[in-house]
């Protein structure tokens, strides 16, 4: 028996891990940012690549290095890491990813259907059940996901994108159109807040639990040959995701110099798919966001139901699973903007407190012995992004504003430090 993933099998697990990552957000986001970017596409591009490539790479790294998220959360403290990974999963799961995942692809269907005389609200029910029943096919075998999502799903949806960027690269349209709004003056900042929309770096924390159980399928049992290949399996889905964003953000550039001001990431893709391809251009979009979502949804479908099985263990994984598909098919169809508007708040409370955690991780040895560094710094982290969700809800807290970074979207990074420097002065020098 290999006791190490190598070759063929390592790839494969890092294409699975790719396919999970890779979802409407990430398809939606690459472009929308290069369309108002313009000329300053590849500065806005290399914020981009550290929040939805770098972050998620290193959070998948740092929960492989602490043996999970829960062991990772628990240097802070152990109520802290039920609360933190529970919201965690339910906000990448059935509260938002899961839902959008059903949503999107269906929006983006729509064109094909066009002429049926449904209402699309039927339309929409009908989708959803096909489309989650199949998703919860393939999680109910979440050790088979490397075969299914990384043989078969994947290869077709890179291809369908290099298809895509092939097109631009033949026919140039009218070439990258004029930087614009913040892009302007930050595009690189500016690109990496933006990144933050991806989600990955929370979805990474929770990727972990699936992927080690890909890997001990293939017959690694030992701790550190998981966790190492759980690693090599991060750094091969980020230069995957690097090389379809430099795609998707050429593609995106191109789109906004032929047709300005999109609304969105999908717009630019629809205009420039449109151009490149005419009626069969909408085919391929469809085709595109159809398998990039399928392979999210399923993903998180295995790891929420993969967590909440260990978490209580009296509910079978498979049932977990179907209950998670269930709650994602309704909401789907309930209004997901809705639900949107609800977890933003909750997502920008989470990911600072993400970024800190994985930060943190990577300096363990040195904070051996001083455990007030991890409980007060992400006591000022969890604060300072609290207090900023409520601002942006309408609370009178414009004082906040005056913090460094504020005005950028950075408002908690200060508290942050002031966290680590404040829990090692507690805590003192390790004897």
């Amino acid at each position: 028996m290999d006791m190490q993933l190598r070759g063929k099998g390592l790839l494969l697990v890092g294409l699975t891990l790719f396919s999970m990552f890779f979802g409407a957000g990430n398809l939606i986001f690459p472009p929308g940012i290069a369309a108002q970017a313009g000329t300053a596409t590849w500065a806005a591009f290399l914020g981009l690549s550290i929040s939805a490539v770098g972050l998620p790479v290193l959070g998948v790294v740092a929960v492989a290095r602490s043996g999970g998220l829960d062991k990772l959360c628990g240097r802070v403290h152990p109520l802290f890491s039920l609360a933190f990974t529970i919201a965690a999963y339910l906000a990448i799961g059935p509260c938002l990813a899961i839902p959008r995942t059903a949503t999107t692809s269906f929006e983006m269907a729509l064109p094909l259907l066009h002429g049926l005389e449904v209402p699309q609200a039927l339309l929409r029910l009908v989708y959803s059940l096909v489309f989650f029943a199949a998703a919860l096919a393939l999680a109910l075998r979440p050790e088979k996901l490397s075969d299914r999502l990384g043989k078969i799903l994947c290869p077709i949806l890179v291809a369908l994108i290099v298809v895509t960027f092939v097109g631009c690269l033949v026919n140039p349209l009218e070439g990258y159109g004029s930087a614009c709004g913040d892009y302007l003056t930050h595009p690189v900042v500016k690109g990496f807040l933006e990144g933050y929309q991806t989600m990955d770096t929370i979805a990474a924390l929770a990727f972990g639990i699936v992927i080690a159980v890909n890997i001990r399928a293939r017959g690694v049992e030992e701790e550190r040959a998981v966790v190492r290949g759980t690693i090599w399996a991060g750094f091969i889905a980020g230069a995957m995701l690097l090389a379809v964003y430099a795609m998707l953000a050429h593609v995106g550039a191109l789109s906004g110099g032929a047709v300005p001001n999109p609304a969105d990431g999908a717009a630019a893709l629809t205009n420039v798919v449109g151009l490149l391809f005419g009626p069969m251009g909408n085919a391929l979009l469809a085709g595109i966001f159809l398998i990039a979502c399928f392979n999210v949804c399923v993903g998180l479908i295995s790891s929420c139901g993969e967590f909440f099985h260990s978490l209580f263990p009296r509910l079978s994984y498979r049932s977990w699973a179907a209950l998670f598909a269930l709650v994602s098919m309704v909401i789907s169809n309930a209004g997901l903007a809705q639900i949107i508007s609800v977890s933003a708040p909750v997502l920008g409370v989470l990911y600072p407190m993400a970024i800190m955690l994985i930060a943190l991780s990577f300096f363990q040895t040195r904070l051996e012995g001083r455990r007030l560094v991890y409980p007060v710094t992400i006591l000022f982290t969890g604060v300072a992004s609290l207090l900023y969700a409520l601002l942006d809800a309408g609370l009178p807290l414009s004082f906040l504003n005056a913090v460094p970074l504020a005005s950028i979207g950075l408002g908690w990074v200060l508290p942050a430090l002031a966290g680590v420097v404040l829990g090692l002065i507690l805590s003192g020098r390790k004897k």
